[in-house]
């Protein structure tokens, strides 16, 4: 495990069968149905990995089992629904975490702790973008034919994710937005169930997000477009401009431009880069610091702390890109309601020591 604090005891699946293939390749000690899940008394953290269209019902299940859980993004396709469960984690006293947990990796930490060094001043706007060829990838993962497949919700959210853990509460956003195309089957060895689909939501967003610290940031994510990915964060500050790396990973590099100075990047001031380093090499191993926001929820129950992924974060996540959708079909600016707080990792802690040839200490941070 790569994580000291967890017991990985039971794995479920709507189908048991791949899930025993994967308790066997794993040594998971238990293959459960979800009712089992819900029902074990010694389960006390259930990791929600489905597609977010059965988000709901799942969390719901699990909390009113008194079960803590921990959630893929999205937090749900309904905010009402987010509210609800919100609120009955709140009644009962348990914690939610909700991905994406990359905020806490070594890319956004370091961008982070520039930020509250005061390294480019007062951050006064911001642009921001990202595509990908949305509706191609929806014959591969076929999940994103669903409810929040479309490229805001899905890849957006972790620019939203990165942006308010580096700037804080959204209070305001605006807005224009279109929607997949119509898309016609183009790969073999694809589902032939159906030759043509549309992608749900908005796949296409440009808007603008105003902080409660007065930074004004445009957002541009565009679905319908080619798998050529050009992602970009910049912040303009009052001393310098900041680059922060790719959100979608741990490993992203910061850099900073001062005046009369060349771009510098700055050396990583965290842990969880994205190295594996429990394994031999896997596919998406820069995404290999995935779960440290489940180990640092588990850490968070043990202490009684509010845990930096949480609830809150998920809803105001989720509130901001609804918001867009809101405000972008009224022609009118909406303002988030919702509110959250997310304190830093201590620096100091790394994922490898030695040269990159041995495990670090980063888990300490969590604690």
């Amino acid at each position: 495990m790569s994580f000291n604090i967890i017991d990985l005891v039971a794995i479920s699946n709507r189908s048991l069968g791949k899930a025993k293939e994967k308790a066997d390749q794993f040594g998971i000690e238990k293959v459960l149905s979800i009712d089992e899940v819900a029902d074990d008394p010694e389960i006390e953290l259930v990791v929600v990995l489905t597609p977010a269209s059965v988000h709901y019902d799942i969390i719901k299940k699990m909390l009113e089992k008194g079960k803590h859980v921990y959630t893929e993004k999205m937090f749900t396709t309904d905010i009402d629904k987010a509210r609800e469960l919100v609120r009955i984690a709140n009644e009962k006293n348990l914690y939610i975490g909700v991905a994406p947990d990359t905020v806490l990796g070594a890319g956004t930490q370091t961008a982070k702790l520039a930020l509250e060094r005061g390294m480019i001043g007062e951050v006064t706007g911001g642009v921001v973008s990202i595509n990908r060829n949305q509706n191609l990838n929806s014959e591969l993962f076929r999940f994103l034919q669903e409810d929040g497949g479309a490229l805001s919700y899905d890849v957006g959210i972790y620019y939203i994710a990165t942006l308010v853990s580096l700037l804080g509460p959204v209070k305001e956003v605006s807005g224009f937005t279109a929607p997949a195309p119509v898309h016609n089957r183009e790969l073999l060895f694809t589902d032939e169930s159906k030759d043509s689909w549309q992608i749900p939501g908005s796949n296409i967003v440009a808007a603008t997000l105003k902080f409660e610290s007065g930074a004004l940031v445009s957002l541009h994510i565009n679905g319908n477009t080619i798998n050529s990915e050009q992602n970009l964060i910049m912040l303009f500050g009052t001393n310098g401009i900041m680059k922060v790396g790719n959100p979608d990973t741990f490993s992203g590099q910061t850099e900073i431009l001062l005046p009369e100075n060349n771009w510098v990047t700055l050396p990583f001031s965290h842990g969880y880069n994205g190295t594996n380093k429990m394994s031999d090499p896997m596919p998406f191993d820069h995404y290999g610091s995935r779960g440290v926001g489940v180990a640092e929820l588990a850490y968070s129950i043990r202490a009684g702390r509010v845990n930096r992924c949480s609830k809150e974060y998920g809803l105001h996540c989720m509130e901001i890109l609804v918001g867009i959708d809101i405000a972008a079909a009224s022609g009118k600016i909406y303002e988030v309601e919702s509110r959250f707080e997310m304190t830093s990792l201590t620096p100091g802690y790394y994922s490898t020591v030695f040269g990159g040839l041995g495990r670090g200490d980063a888990e300490r941070s969590l604690m």
